[in-house]
Formats: structure tokens, C-alpha cells, sequence
């Protein structure tokens, strides 16, 4: 069995979606203390490295690891950040690759935002693909998107592969229009009727100059930056930030459309509370992101919610591994 050291694992996604695809997580290293506590209860078997990953001796991974893998801080990178990139304290990519040279593994995985491949953060992502590449690793870059993978989600993410020669393919869609599968929509996990753990008490107000766009659940009718979810259709992405008002909800009394109508009508816009809109529950975040049902996350509420924006989908992690996967069990089979 392929052997995994998961650096800047957080609540523990990709290392379930690698578990998944038959490979076996051995350690793993997360600074946050409720992300770590949430790791554990997932991977009690998995020797965790709390804090700096600076006070970690790679040297003792040598020769005992096959993939490092993870997600290195996307702050930096983020389009909601700073953009500071290199310049930023909290990059960890530095970290990575320096994990990479020392412990020279058979592969390497890293998942990150789609926003380091674009714009004025495209030359430091170039950058990073000469580093790794001269490690002696062939490097594959690709944005996958998740609800191509069977997560009910608008979500992209960059995942940049290295193995030691050419033969890693990216996984083919599973969903989607070339799959032969549709994707699943957010009514797959969610509904109007039934609430999946603790609620949310964070009210839903119009907006006193709402922008107008034309899907009803676009623009801006409702204050704060959790949109209303069309069941109908994917969920929007699922953010860190989510907890207060930038919580995505659903319209359990189908007030959006009507109320979009009226508007583009020219009808004045509404104020209060919408009624009957609730926002979505951490554990509705988790099943929207392909956690199990019932998964368990550590710390408060506002923690829960970024732990779950923050992690890798299982199911596009799983996706990703098995071609990981496959990609060095052909080479083994080649060097037998």
C-alpha cells in the first residue's frame, strides 16, 4: 500500500479521499488546534505533527513515504486575500518543496486555489513549477472542477501533480456531460424540509439597494455574502468565511423568484427579514463539500465553518488519488 505524509492537513479531507483510493495516510502535520482535533477523530491511527511544520525533521520520512501531499495556506493566493503571495508570512509552499527535497518520495500531490494560475500571481506559480521540476520530478498542473467529480458544488481548485516519469493522467469526469452521469445539485444533500444539525440563528435581511442580475439567485437582493441556494442547481462554492452573514441559505418558502420578478418588474425593493430563509448548518457546509453525514467537526461554530470551506472535498480528493494511484502502480510494474 501507498504510504502519504499529509502536510498542512487541516480538517482532514484530502487525507479521507486518498484513504479512499487505497492509499495509507502514516502522519500528518496542522497548526490550527481545532482542524487537528477534527483530523484525529477521522484518522486516529494517523501520527499527527501539531504546529509549526518548520519543527519537523523530514529526514525521518526518507525511504518510509511514497507521496507527500497537501494544501499549503492559499491565503496568499487567495482572490479574497491580500495577493501578497511570496511575500506573505503564512506561504507554505516554501515548506512543501523543501519537504519534497529532503524526502525525495515517489510522488507528490498539492492542492490549492485556482486563483495562483492567473494574473499577476501566474509568474510566482511558474516559479513554483521550476522549483519543483528540479527535483527531478515531471510536473502536471491541472484546475479541476469538482462537480465534474460528484461533489454538488461550483467549486474549482488547482491541483499540481510531480511523479518521477510522464505517465500520470488526470481522472476522467465521473458527472457531468461527457460522463454520461449528470452532476449533482445541491437538492441531492440538501431540502427545504429537513435541517441537518445544529441551526444557524443568523437572519436573512433585503437588501436596501439590491443589484439586479438576471438569475434570481445572482446579484445582490439580500444583505451579507451568503446567497440564497437554487436547489435546483449547484450550491455556490463553500467559503471559509462562512458563519454569520456570509452563509449561504435556502429559501424553504421560495420567496427568491418571486421576489426577483417583482424587482425586475420595477416593484420598490423590500425590507426585514426574508421570510422563511434559514442559513445552511455546518453539517449542510460537510455534505456539500461530500463529508459523510454525521462527521464531526472540533471548536466553535465559526472554526467548524472554516474547517469545512478549507478542506478538499473527499470525492475530488478521491478522484485525484486513484489516478495518483494507478499512475505508480504502472511504474512499479514497469521496473518488476
Amino acid at each position: 500500500m501507498l504510504t502519504v505524509l499529509d502536510l498542512f492537513a487541516g480538517a482532514g479531507g484530502l487525507s479521507l479521499g486518498l484513504e479512499d483510493a487505497g492509499l495509507e495516510v502514516v502522519a500528518a502535520s496542522e497548526w490550527d488546534e481545532d482542524a487537528l482535533d477534527t483530523y484525529a477523530k477521522l484518522h486516529p491511527a494517523v501520527r499527527l505533527y501539531p504546529g509549526d511544520i518548520a519543527d519537523i525533521d523530514f529526514g525521518e520520512f526518507r525511504g518510509s513515504v511514497d507521496v507527500v501531499a497537501g494544501g499549503p495556506p492559499c491565503q496568499p493566493w487567495s482572490d479574497g486575500g491580500k495577493g501578497l503571495g511570496h511575500d506573505d508570512p503564512r506561504d507554505g509552499f516554501p515548506k512543501f518543496v523543501e519537504a519534497v527535497r529532503v524526502i525525495q518520495p515517489r510522488a507528490f500531490l498539492i492542492e490549492n486555489v485556482a486563483g495562483l494560475t492567473r494574473g499577476a500571481r501566474r509568474p510566482h506559480f511558474l516559479r513554483l513549477l521550476r522549483e519543483l521540476t528540479s527535483l527531478d520530478y515531471e510536473v502536471r498542473a491541472e484546475v479541476l472542477i469538482a462537480a465534474d467529480y460528484g461533489v454538488p458544488q461550483r467549486r474549482k481548485r488547482l491541483f499540481v501533480v510531480g511523479t518521477r516519469s510522464g505517465e500520470f493522467a488526470w481522472p476522467a469526469a465521473t458527472h457531468g456531460a461527457d460522463s454520461g452521469r449528470p452532476w449533482r445539485i445541491a437538492g441531492d444533500v440538501l431540502s427545504t424540509a429537513r435541517i441537518l444539525g445544529e441551526p444557524n440563528a443568523s437572519i436573512v435581511t433585503y437588501a436596501k439597494r439590491p443589484d439586479l442580475r438576471p438569475s434570481p439567485y445572482d446579484g445582490l437582493l439580500f444583505n451579507g455574502g451568503g446567497r440564497p441556494i437554487n436547489l435546483a442547481e449547484l450550491a455556490p462554492t463553500m467559503l471559509a468565511s462562512m458563519g454569520g452573514n456570509k452563509t449561504p441559505w435556502i429559501d424553504t418558502q421560495e420567496i427568491v423568484p418571486g421576489y426577483h420578478a417583482h424587482l425586475m418588474a420595477g416593484g420598490k425593493p423590500r425590507a426585514g427579514t426574508v421570510p422563511g430563509a434559514r442559513r445552511i448548518t455546518v453539517a449542510e457546509t460537510a455534505v456539500l463539500q461530500t463529508f459523510s453525514e454525521g462527521t464531526e467537526f472540533a471548536g466553535p461554530r465559526s472554526s467548524q465553518y472554516r474547517q469545512v470551506g478549507n478542506a478538499v472535498p473527499p470525492l475530488l480528493a478521491r478522484a485525484v488519488g486513484q489516478a495518483l494511484a494507478d499512475c505508480l502502480s504502472r511504474q512499479q510494474r514497469a521496473i518488476a
